[in-house]
């Protein structure tokens, strides 16, 4: 299965487990995909629901993905844009880093955040309490080389191409929100921060919010499946004990790159948590839209 991989990096990014995550879905009907915690967006991007809200805290991700909507980010604009900034950065290095992110905050344009996405350190997407970028520059100065724009203008083309294509929607919501508006018939893949691992969030994540967020899955009535850590050789995810006993729950051995402490880089087992079990005759047929491989290129 070939994984496309989006623009927009973040820490925590599923790149190398949306086969893992998608498999086991791959027989579920349902009318729409709702993501409350859009992030990267890369497991919804590559199931290519024909229906789906990807909505997200951070208003930042979802300006860049409806400007892309919109078309005010396209391709062509972030090639010309990337390499005129990128000679910028070449010649003055940390200096114009710095003059762009100041740019941003005061103005929150698409394509400064894309630039600051791409060229700022492991790739982190993170704020301070006044809702700022505070991420430091990446110190590569030569980071926008052509073939990197290319890749990047490639990712963006994708993204422009599905849209065109499907009904996706992004809406700057909080999860509690987009959880009230889901109705029994789709499904939910969830990706919230993992709790006692990273906390960085557009405005943190607490005890309260994944409490909140695990009684509203284990009240419901739609199917969900739930990315989370399971355990690593320090200790155990206590949270998992909190979901419904008849929740199933599957670990694949996992390791992460991104984080800037060491503690940060070492194997995981990873857990995806579902109310439904893949077996049973309510998932035996397929569905269309994920069964379905889109060619955009």
């Amino acid at each position: 299965m070939k994984i496309y991989v989006p623009p927009i990096k973040c820490q925590g990014i599923k790149t190398k487990l949306v086969q893992f995550i998608l498999e086991n879905i791959s027989e579920l009907k349902y009318n729409r995909w709702i993501e409350p915690f859009m992030g990267s967006g890369v497991v919804g991007f590559n199931a290519r629901p024909k229906n789906a809200i990807f909505a997200d805290i951070n208003p930042h991700l979802i300006n860049f993905y409806n400007a892309i909507k919109n078309n005010n980010v396209n391709s062509s604009i972030a090639k010309l844009f990337l390499i005129e900034e990128g000679k910028k950065l070449e010649n003055k290095g940390q200096e114009y880093y710095i003059e762009v992110r100041e740019r941003f905050n005061r103005t929150n344009e698409s394509l400064d955040f894309l630039f600051l996405n791409r060229s700022s350190f492991n790739g982190l997407l993170r704020f301070n309490r006044n809702g700022k970028y505070n991420v430091p520059f990446g110190h590569k100065p030569k980071r926008f080389s052509q073939s990197y724009i290319t890749k990047i203008t490639n990712q963006i083309e994708y993204v422009q191409k599905a849209i065109k294509i499907y009904n996706w929607e992004f809406v700057c919501k909080d999860f509690r929100q987009t959880l009230n508006l889901i109705s029994k018939d789709d499904i939910v893949y969830c990706d919230p921060p993992y709790f006692g691992r990273h906390v960085d969030y557009y405005n943190s994540w607490t005890e309260l919010d994944e409490d909140d967020l695990i009684n509203m899955l284990n009240n419901n009535k739609f199917n969900y499946i739930l990315s989370t850590w399971h355990s690593n050789k320090f200790r155990d995810n206590s949270q998992i004990s909190k979901f419904n006993e008849s929740s199933t729950i599957i670990t694949k051995e996992h390791f992460y790159h991104i984080g800037a402490k060491e503690e940060n880089r070492n194997s995981m087992l990873e857990a995806l948590v579902m109310n439904f079990n893949r077996n049973t005759e309510t998932i035996s047929k397929p569905n269309t839209f994920i069964s379905k491989q889109l060619q955009l290129f």
